[in-house]
């Protein structure tokens, strides 16, 4: 038994955890900082609109991350699993196939994103004086966004096969170079959104050799192998089952702001999809906040529930959960409290400011429970319930909130679409309660 199967099975739970989930954590927020350092030096350089046309770009990137995400958190998933059950060649055939699935995956929505670029920003409520920011910003960010499937799915698998620490360093160099990069490109050669772009493009180049790089390594527990390489239709099949969780919920990502910049535009203009945008980036740092932690989780979770270590696996969820609702509250305090502190860190219009804490106020009024829905889903993937976890992480998005985008402001106006946020986050806290009792109630394996 090597050092990493050790602590994974040994190790007390409060140290274990946060060995993994502080490196997760700081990674997460690293990738957040990949966006929303691109959006203060464009909001603070650039201007108001920049930030709106930055906005449009949304649905878009997270409609190509999303596949990203399928392949990193499904691929991450099953080779804790199978590392738990001591078939390290088994999650060496998971690692290949992921590395194969991220190049087909690419070149089926890339080319595609480019071609109907302009058709999808005018449907995403794009106007004359945002789009050619948009379109400045894509036209770099879409070809690059294989390198970003690479380095953050690739990532998640370096952490899930018991190197936290290395992954948190690769990504936090990654945010680095980013910064320097937006600094270098915006303020110095003042190539306005265009730097931020290649700012990203840059630092992710960077960061997905030198995460690719680790499994070529004799370091690493499991490596690349060139017999794995090829497309394996059970591999990619189980991948997919777990992914599917996160992928499904990106994707709602993308509809829910497409549906969100048309409301905001019918009944608030351009500069209420920047203050969108502004929001979407807050709530954005405190949600991978907690994402960090509950991968922090995962390969704790994944390895003993396959190793059937039932009462680490409860002990682990429980001390997450506590987190995910401190971590939350305070989000939900400061948002409240301290709305129009937080707005001008990324914008110095006055207009834009006022909006955006009127709606940064209302949108996380309820966000203090959403720690424990995204908590109870991501176990259910950790554990390898891959259908509970898919409908956990839509419900919030499909069954309340965009029903709630369409009818709110009709009563409302644009007040009515920032409530939408926190009467969706009730209902779907609610349902995730009525899943895990329910699960408590009637799984046979009691894994909680």
């Amino acid at each position: 038994m090597n050092e990493i199967t050790y602590k994974l099975e040994n190790q007390k739970i409060a140290p274990l955890l946060l060995s993994y989930a502080v490196p997760a954590v700081i990674g997460t927020m690293v990738n957040a900082m990949y966006h929303i350092v691109n959006r203060i030096f464009i909001g603070q350089s650039v201007g108001a609109l920049a930030i709106s046309g930055l906005t449009l770009t949304f649905p878009i990137l997270m409609f190509l991350q999303a596949f990203g995400m399928l392949i990193g958190a499904g691929a991450a998933t099953r080779v804790s699993i199978f590392m738990g059950r001591k078939e390290n060649e088994m999650a060496e055939n998971v690692l290949g196939n992921a590395f194969t699935l991220t190049f087909i995956l690419s070149a089926l929505t890339i080319t595609p994103s480019l071609i109907f670029m302009e058709d999808m920003l005018v449907l995403f409520g794009g106007s004359e004086q945002t789009m050619p920011y948009a379109k400045d910003y894509l036209y770099i960010s879409i070809p690059g966004n294989v390198l970003a499937a690479l380095s953050f799915g690739f990532n998640a698998i370096m952490r899930a096969s018991g190197y936290p620490r290395k992954a948190m360093i690769l990504m936090v160099l990654g945010g680095a170079l980013n910064v320097l990069f937006d600094w270098l490109f915006i303020i110095v050669m003042d190539w306005g959104i265009r730097g931020a772009a290649w700012a990203t493009i840059i630092a992710t180049a960077i960061s997905s050799t030198l995460v690719l790089s680790h499994f070529y390594g004799k370091d690493s527990i499991i490596r690349f192998k060139k017999k794995y390489y090829a497309p394996n239709k059970r591999i990619m099949l189980s991948i997919f089952t777990i992914g599917m969780s996160p992928f499904a919920m990106q994707l709602a990502g993308s509809l829910v702001n497409v549906i969100m910049n048309q409301s905001l535009k019918e009944h608030g203009g351009d500069l209420a999809i920047g203050a969108n945008g502004i929001i979407s980036s807050i709530g954005l740092l405190l949600v991978l906040l907690i994402m960090g932690i509950t991968q922090g989780m995962q390969p704790i979770v994944g390895f003993n529930y396959g190793a059937g270590n039932r009462e680490r696996v409860k002990e682990t969820f429980r001390f997450v959960m506590i987190a995910a609702t401190i971590i939350t509250t305070i989000g939900c305090t400061c948002s409240i409290l301290f709305p129009e502190l937080i707005v001008r860190a990324f914008t110095i219009d006055e207009e834009l400011i006022n909006i955006a804490s009127n709606g940064l106020r209302i949108t996380l009024s309820a966000f203090f429970i959403v720690g424990t829905q995204i908590v109870i889903s991501q176990f259910f993937q950790s554990i390898g319930v891959a259908w509970k976890a898919m409908f956990l992480s839509l419900s919030r998005q499909c069954l309340y909130l965009i029903p709630a985008i369409l009818f709110l402001p009709s009563l409302y106006n644009l007040n009515g679409v920032w409530l939408a946020a926190p009467f969706s986050d009730v209902l779907a806290a609610i349902t995730s309660w009525i899943f895990l009792w329910h699960h408590l109630k009637t799984e046979k394996n009691k894994v909680i």
